[in-house]
């Protein structure tokens, strides 16, 4: 294997794109095994994505946002996450409009089921800060190359991912996702189709059938995915797909269980694995995760998933109330929506149990972000940056006040201390991190929101960052069992998950745990796992060849 220099001698970085049949086909994992695999042979590679559709996002040390798949990608790499891994950020809001983020900051709303021209615009279009078809078809595209540019200058290889599916010819002109992307860097291309949707192969000779030459000639290669069973059976379907589509199928990667990875989007949380198996009779906690309509940032709930005698519950809004009864604490999480989220709350009938809950249960109840403001005795929103609702009463379990003035939306890395007042001693919320009062907590901002503290006291001291408040001098509420903040990553800080899950511990006679955090051990040894079962089943000779031969 050889890698390739310019006249000037430097290495010429090489650019390989994963494109799947369908959204949640696997690319994503697919990349971070790529990126693990050869990073581990001592290339410099970076993740690309250019246009991401999602509601978990996370701050870069640039203080921009991207998108938490290319993140994942990026620890595969061994390298720090930057803005230019993920230059198109999409995130939906609604009524078919998504708010854009552009090499991390946002910069307009788009709504994509509808053609838009600026001088037509109606006052709603205005008030919406909707963008322009060809201003934003400009900027979009200069952003892919811009990055795309910048990502060559410090790496070898470049792996890029493709979105949804390459065969919505519908939206094939001005395409920046899939086929556009892989022109602008001249990339070959590996298809992934998922085989445990069934349909595997009529939906990969579909997608070469659709495509026009030019975009075909792009493609070199196929991959199996998430297969479950005996692989000879499927040898003389992939002998007639070979023939059909007249590419190799590289390989038939098997349904990888138990990786302990954070998910893309909505699509993956519905087959998200947090169920553990725990005998009928055998003591363990029960984390509550309200699955708000618009809920956004989930994966702030995976490290409780690393804790060997914890179990995640997703509970509908719309569910019986038994998911309720027995759970240890319960999380709302953050959605991208909080005022339409807040009143599906109250419709269905949710939001009673959850304060009939905190009346009888004085169970920890946490809310992050959008959750948060949720907690609080009112959300405003005269400005309508959310939605048509001027206010809204929230649960009432904090005293606080939410309102959305802000011009810019926050995007921010977060530092903070404890600061539990020595005067609550006899609030659970104090009780239950009174050991680690004082410590350091990090965490990410992604909020538009403000919230005014009433008599609820102050969770965090601000270090960096921007917290409840313009000033950033304070971040997150306390009172009695319920607590709040607008830190996603959170439970990341082990002190702090630790102490809520032993404070739970101690209350149910369970073991408690001082050890190491399991967490930053399970990511990683997935990683490394995930790279090994995809190193193992693909042709790597082939795609070494298709990434390093001119």
């Amino acid at each position: 294997m050889k890698l390739i220099y310019n006249d000037l001698g430097k290495i010429m970085t090489k650019c390989l794109m994963i494109q799947g049949t369908a959204s949640n086909a696997g690319k994503s994992l697919i990349v971070a095994a790529l990126c693990r695999i050869y990073t581990k042979r001592g290339y410099k590679v970076a993740p690309f994505k250019s246009q991401n559709m999602s509601l978990n996002s996370y701050t870069t040390k640039e203080n921009k946002e991207i998108a938490i798949a290319q993140v994942l990608q990026a620890k595969a790499a061994n390298i720090e996450p930057t803005v230019d891994m993920n230059p198109i950020l999409l995130k939906p809001k609604g009524e078919s409009c998504s708010q854009v983020i552009i090499q991390g900051e946002a910069v307009g709303n788009k709504d994509f089921f509808r053609k838009y021209d600026k001088t037509k615009a109606t006052q709603k279009d205005i008030d919406n800060n909707l963008m322009d078809d060809e201003d934003y078809r400009i900027m979009a595209k200069e952003a892919v190359i811009d990055s795309l540019n910048n990502l060559k200058k410090d790496y070898d290889m470049i792996i890029m991912e493709g979105a949804g599916s390459p065969a919505e010819i519908n939206l094939r002109e001005g395409d920046l996702a899939n086929m556009g992307a892989a022109e602008i860097a001249d990339a070959n291309v590996l298809l992934v189709g998922d085989i445990d949707k069934g349909g595997v192969f009529a939906s990969i000779a579909g997608t070469f059938l659709l495509l026009d030459d030019a975009d075909r000639s792009r493609f070199k290669g196929v991959i199996i995915n998430k297969f479950r069973g005996k692989q000879e059976l499927l040898c003389s379907g992939i002998e007639r797909l070979e023939e059909i589509i007249e590419v190799p199928v590289l390989g038939i990667v098997p349904y990888a269980e138990n990786l302990q990875l954070p998910e893309e989007d909505s699509a993956s949380l519905k087959e998200h694995n947090w169920k553990k198996e725990f005998d009928a009779n055998e003591k363990h906690i029960i984390i509550g995760v309200l699955k708000l309509p618009k809920i956004a940032n989930f994966t702030d709930i995976d490290p409780f998933d690393a804790e060997d005698d914890v179990e995640i519950r997703m509970i509908e809004l719309y569910d019986d109330k038994e998911k309720l009864k027995d759970i240890d604490a319960l999380i709302l999480p953050g959605t991208r929506n909080s005022t339409e989220d807040m009143k599906e709350l109250e419709e269905s009938g949710m939001a009673d149990r959850i304060r009939k809950l905190h009346n009888n249960k004085k169970i920890p109840i946490i809310g992050i972000c959008g959750g948060y403001q949720i907690l609080g005795n009112r959300i405003y929103d005269k400005n309508h940056k959310e939605s048509q609702l001027d206010e809204i009463e929230g649960l009432g379990l904090l005293d606080i006040e939410s309102e959305f003035i802000r011009e810019e939306k926050i995007v921010k890395q977060s530092l903070a201390t404890f600061e539990l007042g020595l005067n609550d001693k006899s609030d659970q919320t104090y009780e239950i991190f009174s050991k680690i009062n004082g410590e350091e907590v990090t965490g990410y901002e992604l909020h538009e929101g403000t919230t005014n503290l009433l008599s609820a006291n102050p969770l965090f001291k601000i270090k960096k960052g921007m917290g409840n408040n313009n000033e950033g001098i304070f971040d997150g509420a306390y009172q009695n069992n319920v607590f709040g903040t607008y830190f996603h990553g959170i439970f990341n800080n082990y002190n702090l998950r630790r102490e809520l899950l032993n404070h739970i511990r101690k209350n149910k006679g369970l073991e408690i745990k001082t050890s190491e955090d399991p967490y930053e051990t399970s990511v990683e040894n997935s990683l490394e796992k995930l790279a090994n079962i995809v190193e193992e089943a693909l042709d790597m000779d082939y795609i070494d060849k298709l990434i390093f031969d001119e």
